[in-house]
């Protein structure tokens, strides 16, 4: 809680790896319509291995009202990048918010007001998917890139980083910090929010907080989604297999591997129409990273990859 007489704090985490469009990123922030009451102050993580954002982020400081932090918390792990942010911070809230994403005017207002409507732990923001004329019609279309929440039974059980607020002084909170062994892998927001769910900490939904995100022509095709759809049911699998044992566990990865069967059959019947065949494909992919993970296969490695100069892919 703020001290008395003092404003309540809100810190804006921008971890970043070798990405020119922070600069986008970081005016959108300075736009933004604030937040009456509240401080404001930007963090970016810069997780390169060497300081390679440190000159943009000076260049933004003497350009921009905004006040912005520069930290350097190096090895290609955006787990070390998002907890270089919470410990960076002292403030009442952190926003995360990705460093190929920009806000719209909105976006802290819309997110602070659900949190002190709520009392949430934790508030979740949309994503709006930006596709460039190249991208396929189909993908397009269904909208495939776009961020929301999952309701299960009603609430929401876990969440993401790349649009949210999070109230620090809950107790769900208290030291929770990033997984580094899924700081290559992804999912690390998932098993995050997933504890703190589990902790008691609840999680609202602000449908106004938009953020937008071009969706880059190599992120424009059917075998990204697939890798990435793929991965998200290993994340998923591996934290049902934590309470699964014996019998349980058999049961689980029956259910997973019927449900990839009965999506891959569905995306037979519609085998004429790309986006509801690709949309079933991949939930039926999802479904075998969900088997894969249950039955405890390592985690795809989706960051933190050599460059093209250094002979690898660049970093998602």
């Amino acid at each position: 809680m703020a001290a008395i007489g003092k404003k309540p704090g809100i810190d804006i985490c921008v971890c970043t790896f070798r990405r020119p469009e922070l600069a986008d990123t970081l005016r959108s922030l300075a736009a933004l319509a604030m937040p009456a009451g509240y401080d404001i102050r930007v963090i970016v993580a810069d997780n390169d291995d060497t300081p390679s954002a440190r000159k943009l982020v000076a260049s933004l400081q003497q350009e921009l009202t905004l006040p912005i932090d520069y930290v350097h918390c190096p090895a290609r792990n955006i787990s070390i990048a998002r907890n270089a942010g919470l410990d960076a911070s002292n403030a009442d809230f952190v926003a995360f918010i990705d460093d190929d994403e920009t806000a719209t005017p909105r976006w802290l207002a819309e997110l602070i007001a659900t949190a002190e409507t709520s009392g949430a732990a934790a508030v979740l923001g949309p994503v709006r998917a930006l596709y460039g004329t190249d991208a396929p019609e189909w993908m397009r279309r269904g909208d495939f890139h776009s961020t929301l929440p999952v309701w299960v039974r009603g609430e929401i059980q876990t969440g993401y980083t790349c649009n949210v607020l999070l109230r620090m002084g809950t107790r769900s909170l208290h030291g929770r910090r990033f997984s580094l062994a899924r700081g290559q892998t992804g999912g690390e927001d998932t098993e995050f929010f997933d504890g703190m769910h589990k902790a008691g900490g609840r999680i609202a939904f602000s449908p106004e907080a938009w953020v937008d995100e071009v969706v880059p022509r190599s992120r424009a095709a059917f075998a990204w989604l697939g890798r990435r759809r793929f991965r998200v049911g290993q994340t998923h699998g591996h934290l049902l297999g934590r309470s699964a044992r014996g019998i349980g566990l058999i049961k689980q990865v029956g259910l997973a591997t019927a449900k990839a069967a009965y999506c891959f059959a569905a995306a037979l019947a519609v085998v004429i129409s790309p986006m509801r065949r690709n949309r079933s494909a991949l939930r039926g992919i999802m479904h075998v990273g969900v088997v894969s993970g249950l039955v405890g296969v390592r985690e795809l490695r989706l960051y933190g990859q050599p460059s093209p100069q250094e002979g690898g892919k660049r970093a998602a």
